[in-house]
This record gives structure tokens, sequence and C-alpha cells, in this order.
């Protein structure tokens, strides 16, 4: 026979032991899948289609958006701490102000985006079409940009130290005044870049 104190205990327990279970998830072919996160409409879960979507400020740490289509969307102070947007599209998307730590990007797409001021320090940017993209004093730095299509894109006062340039396109692209300690361009495309070194 139950006393009102153990009941009472069981009852703090059941809604601890409750609290410390996961989130909650759905089952898809016999696999738990994570809650769906939706901002202002938008599905967040990868091939999202969330075009224009208005996403400022919004919590994404860790999730998992590769070929999400997000073009022209809003996503100024977004937080995109290792993310994943590997083959997603961003063109024209506004990530002004962004913290995009170690994000994780193969393969996107960021035409003629707005990452003034982002943080995209130790990111994953190899095969990324950047072209005409504003990054003036965007944090790169250890960012790798292998293959990376950078052709037009401001990178004025960007901090681009230990950032790894193998084979990218930096035609036309700006430079000036960027921090370039111990960047590398190997094979890199410079032609008709401003600021950029003229000894690789």
């Amino acid at each position: 026979m139950r006393t009102p104190a153990c009941t009472a205990a069981l009852a703090v327990l059941t809604a601890l032991w409750l609290a410390a279970l996961p989130a909650p998830a759905q089952i898809v072919n016999g696999v738990a899948v994570p809650e769906v996160t939706i901002i202002n409409g938008c599905h967040l879960w990868p091939y999202a289609q969330c075009a224009n979507a208005d996403l400022r400020g919004a919590n994404l740490v860790g999730k998992d958006l590769h070929g999400a289509d997000l073009r022209g969307a809003r996503l100024m102070r977004a937080n995109l701490r290792s993310a994943n947007l590997a083959g997603a599209l961003l063109d024209g998307a506004d990530l002004t102000g962004a913290m995009a730590y170690s994000l994780n990007a193969p393969g996107a797409s960021f035409r003629k985006a707005v990452l003034a001021g982002i943080n995209l320090e130790t990111s994953r940017l190899m095969r990324a079409d950047m072209e005409g993209a504003d990054l003036r004093g965007a944090s790169l730095e250890a960012a790798r940009l292998n293959l990376t299509n950078l052709d037009g894109a401001v990178l004025i006062d960007a901090d681009l130290q230990e950032a790894k340039f193998w084979g990218s396109n930096l035609k036309n692209a700006n430079l000036e005044r960027a921090i370039l300690r111990f960047t590398i361009f190997p094979d890199a495309n410079l032609e008709g870049c401003k600021g950029c070194p003229t000894d690789w």
C-alpha cells in the first residue's frame, strides 16, 4: 500500500525521468526521426523549400538542412553553428552577422548572398559557389574553400587567417585590407583580384 509521501515521490521521479527523455520523435520506416522545427511556416529539414523565408535570429545549431532551398531567405543574426547546408541553395540570401562557426556547406550556392560580418571560422565550403557574394568583414579563419567559386566576391576587411583556397576561383574578387596571415592560394585563379597576394 502506497503512502501519500511515496506516491508524491514517485510522481516527482517520473516527471524527472520524462524530462530527461530526448525530444519527441516520429517513427519513419522503423527509424526515429526528431520533430521538425517550424519557423514562420518554414519546415526546417533536409531539402526544405523555404525560399524567401524569414529566419532572422533563428536558432539552427547543428540543424541538418542539406539540399534546402533558402534562396532569398532572411537569416540575419541566425545561429547556424555546426549546421549542415551541403548542396543547399542560398542565392541572394541575407546572412548578415550570422554565427556559422564550423558550418558544413560543401557544394552550397551563395551567389550574390550578403554574408557581411558572418562568422564562418573553421567552416567547410569546398566547391561552394559564392560568385558575387558580399563577405565584408566576415571571419573565415581556418575555413576550407578548396575549389570554391568566389568570382567577383567582396572580402574587404575579412579575416582569412589560415584559410585554404586550393584551386579556388578568385577572379575579380576584392580582398583589400583582408587579414591573410598563413592563408594559402595554391593553384587558385587570382586574375584581376584586388588585394590578393602576387607570389602564388
